[in-house]
């Protein structure tokens, strides 16, 4: 049983192959590396250099490596990014997903585990998500995810009746933090730890984007995950859809308790032992203020849990970033 994993040299994504890795599961990579790094690829997983969008490339490769299944990692994944550039942010979100999804059915593969976003929820009217929860975006990124997900909704509906009928789930992400292994870090120049561990390395304050939310400190509350639980709930999806068990279309990763930015800047400067104290800056546009989730039904379903504390996430990411944020 091999899985393919789109985006697998990316931060996420190579969690998601060491998880498969540790589950006994062969795993082969497909990335283009706008963003993925070659030094996150294990010697003995298979690579194929190649993108998304390119249909012929994808088929090859599920026919190639006879694939069972794939969870599809490869995306432009930043919201703030995406409303400077939407029409990139769609073509890489929407348009692959649809070309994946066309490789898919060409090559009988059935199997799909999506990487999807809090984004889709843009500032949700309830203080604490659940999987029914209206879908609101509020940024390009957060729009391209949602249609994702339609055109995924789609493809399953369309393929019900016929003899390769697609099985799929959508497991929509928080923020993603930490690092369980010392050689894969996250290295987005968006992201709010990376961000902060290269102004630590330049000996500059690290900025706290926007003060003024409506929010108990007035910084942005988000769910902190940790990279590792949920790379291995993907495994546990993957596993449900090739034993043909039943499994939600949509799952939501959260942990049910928010922390605010300024809550996670005051655990980086005691971690990081740093001197330097954050100040605060303007907003960034697209970031609602408010996203805490349940994750009940992917506790029921995919071993969900929240097995890291906030300062356990801050000290695996520093161990992980190269140089101490010199990336």
């Amino acid at each position: 049983m091999t899985w393919l994993v789109t985006g697998g040299a990316g931060y996420i994504g190579a969690h998601v192959v060491r998880a498969f890795q540790s589950a006994g599961i062969d795993a082969v990579i497909l990335d283009d590396f706008s963003s993925g790094v070659g030094s996150f690829v294990p010697e003995d997983v298979p690579l194929v250099t190649a993108s998304v969008l390119d249909t012929g490339a994808v088929a090859a490769a599920l026919r190639d490596h006879s694939i069972v299944g794939v969870v599809h990692c490869a995306a432009f994944k930043y919201a703030g990014e995406s409303v400077k550039r939407p029409v990139h942010t769609y073509r890489q979100n929407v348009e692959g997903t649809g070309t994946l999804l066309d490789a898919m059915q060409q090559e009988g593969v059935v199997n799909l585990v999506f990487s999807s976003s809090a984004g889709v929820f843009g500032t949700p009217p309830e203080a604490l998500v659940t999987e029914t929860t209206p879908t609101a975006p509020e940024s390009p990124y957060g729009e391209s995810k949602l249609a994702a997900e339609w055109l995924i909704r789609g493809q399953v509906r369309a393929t019900a009746a016929g003899d390769a009928p697609l099985r799929a789930t959508s497991l929509r992400y928080f923020n993603v933090v930490g690092s369980g292994f010392d050689d894969i870090y996250d290295a987005s120049p968006h992201n709010l730890f990376p961000k902060v561990f290269a102004s630590i390395a330049r000996g500059e304050a690290p900025v706290i984007a926007g003060t003024d939310y409506p929010t108990a400190d007035g910084t942005c509350v988000r769910d902190y995950i940790h990279v590792s639980d949920l790379a291995h709930s993907h495994v546990v999806a993957a596993q449900r859809l090739v034993a043909g068990e039943s499994i939600e279309p949509v799952y939501n990763l959260g942990s049910g308790a928010g922390t605010s930015v300024r809550e996670i800047m005051n655990a980086i400067v005691d971690v990081t032992g740093t001197d330097l104290t954050p100040v605060d800056g303007d907003r960034r546009p697209g970031d609602p203020a408010s996203i805490v989730a349940t994750g009940e039904l992917a506790a029921r379903d995919l071993d969900w849990q929240m097995r890291y504390t906030v300062r356990d996430m801050v000290a695996s990411a520093w161990r992980a970033d190269p140089g101490h944020g010199r990336i």
